[in-house]
């Protein structure tokens, strides 16, 4: 017999959400019976206080807790080695990660990375992480990346000069809790920014070659929370704690849905922006997300009529060729009205530049075989073109025709 569709489902063993979540932390920890904790999270957190709210919250259960804190940026793999080898020296039995996904994914990959004696061919990619011996509990402080219940973990190569992600079930926390009040001060910027992020983990992944039932239940959920609840969170965030917890939610499943389905050649393109240029994740995928979907989008006009009707964009039925146009030219403009750069110019890319982009962008065949369009190299040469010039070619068209 021939097994068809045939999947598995990956998730944390405990993802607790809702307002006021964060209280129960002790609780979970305590399960575990550490002696020693290492708490990994930002400098923006620290001076915020949450970490030594955190840190209060546990410190009668283990013997000692350890802090690090210098996760600001995106997080390299030097960054990683540091922290895993503190943790050793400091012989920490769990790791707690708080923050947004530079401090999460630091925090799971040092979880995972703890019994190595060579992590390097870990991060490379030339090694999966086959098991972990520390367990982790991951708190997200954005609604973007949904790290707290993916199986990736993105870093920079320094050497290369590019992004990396590194794909293992090992490091899937025991644990997630998504708190909605954790990101009331988030600004607009970030939540911005890290809002699209978790919607592009959406699209990407209900459009992916590896994307199953499952999976397009969660990612249709997290589309369909988006429109609503978006520019509430951005421009009123402070104070409307409903659309905070519409957006972690649109967060949580859409990492649920990229974790098992993957994404695809927007994350692509973003990698190499982010080695070269430094330029955050969320923003690199924000960006290209309308210049890599009208192409991409060609293949998938069905997933599109959906996708208009979960943005209640209108109903496309009988006209599914109109859909995918819709769908861009509405993310298109969601840049200008969440203040979110629109071109890569904006941002500092050289023109000249460009193609070395699209050569480091063709070889990262994970997430572009996965993408349901055979983007060759001058496909990607082009959309890094568009995008450097600004506005899709979608909406060039439609302005042109009013």
């Amino acid at each position: 017999m021939t097994l068809q569709n045939v999947f598995d489902f990956h998730m944390p063993k405990v993802v607790r959400t809702g307002a006021g979540s964060f209280l129960t932390l002790a609780e979970e920890v305590e399960k575990f019976h550490p002696e020693k904790v290492g708490v990994i999270s930002d400098r923006g957190l620290e001076k915020a206080g949450l970490v030594d709210r955190l840190v209060d919250s546990i410190d009668q259960i283990p013997d000692s807790i350890v802090t690090f804190t210098d996760t600001q940026g995106e997080p390299t793999f030097k960054l990683v080695g540091d922290v895993v080898e503190k943790m050793k020296k400091e012989a920490c039995d769990l790791i707690i990660g708080i923050g947004g996904g530079s401090a999460l994914d630091v925090a799971k990959a040092t979880a995972a990375l703890m019994d190595k004696e060579n992590i390097t061919p870990y991060l490379n990619g030339k090694l999966t992480i086959e098991s972990r011996t520390v367990p982790s509990i991951l708190l997200p402080t954005t609604s973007g990346t949904g790290s707290e219940v993916t199986m990736n973990a993105i870093f920079g190569d320094e050497e290369e000069q590019l992004k990396r992600g590194i794909v293992s079930a090992s490091l899937l926390p025991d644990v997630s809790i998504v708190d909605p009040e954790l990101t009331i001060s988030c600004p607009p910027r970030v939540t911005a920014s890290s809002g699209v992020d978790a919607f592009t983990h959406a699209i990407e992944s209900y459009v992916a070659v590896k994307a199953n039932p499952l999976t397009k239940i969660y990612a249709e959920k997290a589309m369909k929370l988006f429109g609503p609840n978006i520019h509430r969170a951005v421009h009123n965030g402070d104070k409307d704690l409903k659309a905070r917890e519409g957006m972690i939610l649109v967060s949580l499943f859409g990492g649920i849905s990229l974790a098992n389905a993957g994404v695809g050649a927007v994350h692509a393109l973003a990698y190499p922006l982010g080695g070269k240029y430094k330029i955050e994740h969320g923003v690199a995928n924000a960006l290209l997300l309308p210049y890599v979907l009208e192409v991409t989008g060609k293949t998938c006009a069905t997933e599109m009529v959906q996708i208009a009707k979960f943005l209640q964009l209108g109903d496309y039925d009988e006209n599914t060729h109109k859909a995918l146009g819709e769908v861009v030219g509405y993310l298109y403009e969601l840049l200008d009205q969440l203040d979110l750069p629109s071109s890569l110019s904006e941002l500092g890319v050289e023109e000249d530049s460009l193609n070395l982009l699209a050569d480091q962008a063709s070889k990262v065949e994970r997430l572009l075989s996965n993408t349901p369009y055979n983007l060759s190299k001058d496909n990607i040469a082009k959309i890094y073109r568009n995008a450097y010039h600004g506005l899709p070619q979608m909406r060039r068209e439609e302005v042109t025709e009013c």
